[in-house]
């Protein structure tokens, strides 16, 4: 018994190419023939984040949702100076956030 499957031109020329391509084999309602339909394997591109300030021992970038902060500062120098360095880079970091939103207005 002989069946044919209707398949898309470019399903056609990935096979040609000796692709695998993964998809549904299903009977179309409204023509009755076999159809096959692949699946859409593109991953997702987020896009990059946008960097309002690099700092000392971090940076603050813009994403399209939030703002984010990173901060590394080695132990070694004790918890004083850890939290003064901290302080001072967010300080720093928020100045300038306000510094660019102030330019976009």
């Amino acid at each position: 018994m002989k069946k044919y499957i209707e398949i898309n031109e470019e399903v056609l020329v990935n096979l040609v190419l000796g692709k695998r391509v993964e998809g549904s084999l299903f009977e179309d309602k409204q023509s009755g023939k076999l159809t096959f339909k692949a699946y859409n394997r593109n991953p997702y591109k987020r896009p990059k984040d946008k960097i309002i300030c690099q700092l000392e021992n971090g940076w603050l970038k813009e994403s399209a949702q939030r703002i984010k902060f990173f901060n590394s500062v080695r132990k070694d120098v004790g918890a004083v100076r850890v939290g003064n360095a901290m302080r001072r880079e967010l300080t720093s970091a928020m100045g300038e956030l306000y510094y660019q939103k102030l330019i976009e207005q």
